[in-house]
């Protein structure tokens, strides 16, 4: 009995022991969730100087037992801005549940709950850590937040709506980031936006600013329209909006009308598609029906667009070099043709140089733009920075049932003050030149304070040292045929005819001031400098 006992208690304490066992290993994962840093981030997006971010799922609730901690910085000598858009956290005491900012001499919070929250921080350093810790709860959308450097003071989040400004015209300034937030908006960039439209999601929508890099938008607001028209433009869908009280637009450059092209002469294809119809007649989808304003059927590719290793083309020459500030596509506009480009590339080259590949701006890989969802509607994508080329090469990367396209570009002439490819001063990345055909290198872009050096070492000592030189020799060479003339001197009206004369003319050329930023087919960038020069005078 005894022997029965100890047997018996001996079973019920290893049951006991492996029912703990069976529990530590259950409740484990919660424990090991907590100690991922990173696991309770959602949306991230930062650059050099601003940027968005998120707890996981946001807007949704945020998971259980997660922790979130990253640390975001701007550039060294700057303070940092911080704006929350938004903070939801169930817990009241912020136990568990929390969001606390911590720098090498401060700390600000834990906040959640109902606390009062500031809406912004100025802090006095260029680098904070954010972390967000979740226990077990049952709702809360967590937080959205927003940085920039103390450059940008009027900072504005992602969520902020037009309706919520009352002044018809301001200015401010969007993070990085906001294309993916949540929040629709209403209208285009041509009639303008419903003003409950987010404000920094409708500035990419517009190709105001791009999101990977954030950036200044100004706005006007207006008179309501009585219906918004939407389309996808940059990624990003607007929807059809009813009628407003008031609408808003933004100001640009104005760089944006459509560039003429005379589609048997300036547009080329790598092959087209050609079928006989039930009448006998020769179909031919030839890149001469490329452009966006005519009607009929679209250029579509031949059937070795089946084969991905190689690669179909639609090749346009602008006759010059122009400033592209984007591009219009559309599919086969026909509708018993569902053809349509989901997906594309861009190339660009000047006459001489080999073809360059558009890059992202926070990557610097090829940028791969979002064409076509049908094979009607338009679809717009502005290139930020623009591209300066007189060849332009759009290469699809995806399509539906068959390589089917029509083009609009979008720009201007190049002026002066608009030649060259205009990144953030704070933005090392750049459109590199070409390893091959299709791949490139980045070559670092001058910024405003290089050009100013620029200015004066390259082009002031050099036109003097070359003045004094031409005007040494061309006095020696005088004085030499006059001596042996027997007049060494000569006469004071003969100095001031002859001798001026030949020191005058290589200074006579007029040239414009502009500072220029282009590409050429040995890896590196070209900067043609032209000073304007007047004629010498006694």
């Amino acid at each position: 009995m005894v022997a029965g006992a100890r047997g018996g208690c001996a079973t019920a304490g290893a049951a006991r022991r492996g029912f703990l066992a069976l529990l530590l290993a259950v409740s484990a994962p919660l424990w090991l969730q907590a100690e991922k840093l990173g696991d309770g981030c959602g949306h991230i997006v930062t650059y050099k100087d601003s940027g968005t971010m998120t707890s996981k799922n946001y807007p949704g609730t945020y998971p259980n037992h997660t922790v979130c901690e990253k640390t975001i910085t701007v550039p060294k000598g700057k303070r940092l801005i911080l704006r929350l858009g938004d903070l939801d956290i169930e817990s009241q005491t912020c136990a568990s549940d929390y969001l606390l900012f911590t720098s090498s001499s401060d700390q600000y919070g834990p906040y959640c709950g109902s606390m009062t929250v500031p809406k912004e921080l100025l802090l006095d350093t260029n680098e904070v850590t954010v972390r967000f810790e979740s226990g077990s709860h049952i709702s809360g959308r967590g937080f959205l937040l927003t940085y920039a450097s103390s450059d940008h003071p009027d900072l504005i989040t992602c969520l902020e709506r037009a309706n919520h400004y009352l002044k018809t015209e301001y200015s401010k300034f969007c993070p990085a980031g906001c294309r993916d937030i949540a929040g629709d908006i209403s209208g285009n960039v041509v009639d303008g936006y419903r003003d409950t439209s987010l404000l920094c999601k409708a500035a990419i929508h517009a190709g105001i600013i791009a999101d990977e890099l954030g950036g200044q938008i100004s706005v006007l607001l207006r008179k309501g329209l009585s219906r918004y028209e939407g389309i996808l433009a940059n990624g990003v869908l607007s929807r059809d909006g009813s009628l407003s009280d008031k609408r808003f637009l933004f100001t640009s450059n104005g760089c944006s009308t459509s560039l003429s092209l005379e589609p048997e002469r300036q547009i080329r294809a790598s092959s087209s598609w050609e079928w006989i119809n039930e009448t006998g007649d020769q179909v031919r989808w030839s890149p001469g029906q490329a452009r966006l304003q005519d009607q009929g059927p679209s250029w579509a590719s031949g059937d070795r667009s089946k084969n991905h290793k190689q690669r179909e083309w639609l090749r346009i020459d602008l006759g010059e070099r122009k400033k592209i500030t984007g591009i219009r596509t559309t599919g086969s506009t026909q509708s018993n043709f569902n053809f349509y480009v989901k997906s594309f590339v861009m190339n660009f080259k000047d006459n001489d140089s080999k073809w360059k590949t558009y890059k992202g701006i926070g990557n610097n890989e090829e940028k791969v733009f979002q064409g076509n969802s049908n094979f009607r509607d338009p679809v717009r994508n502005n290139f930020i920075p623009p591209i300066v080329a007189r060849y332009i090469r759009v290469i699809p990367h995806t399509w539906h049932q068959r390589i089917a396209l029509k083009v609009e570009l979008l720009g201007c002439q190049i002026t002066p003050s608009n030649d060259s490819l205009v990144w953030p001063r704070t933005s090392s990345n750049t459109v590199g030149s070409t390893k091959r055909e299709d791949e490139t290198i980045s070559q670092p872009i001058p910024s405003e304070e290089m050009t100013k050096g620029l200015n004066i070492t390259t082009v002031v000592i050099p036109l003097v040292l070359l003045a004094l030189l031409i005007a040494g020799v061309g006095t020696f060479a005088i004085l030499r045929k006059r001596k042996k003339k027997g007049n060494p001197y000569g006469s004071a009206k003969t100095q001031k005819t002859d001798c001026w004369k030949q020191i005058k003319y290589p200074f006579a050329r007029h040239q414009s001031a502009e500072f220029t930023i282009s590409y050429d087919h040995e890896k590196e960038m070209t900067q043609k400098l032209d000073l304007i020069t007047s004629d010498m005078a006694d």
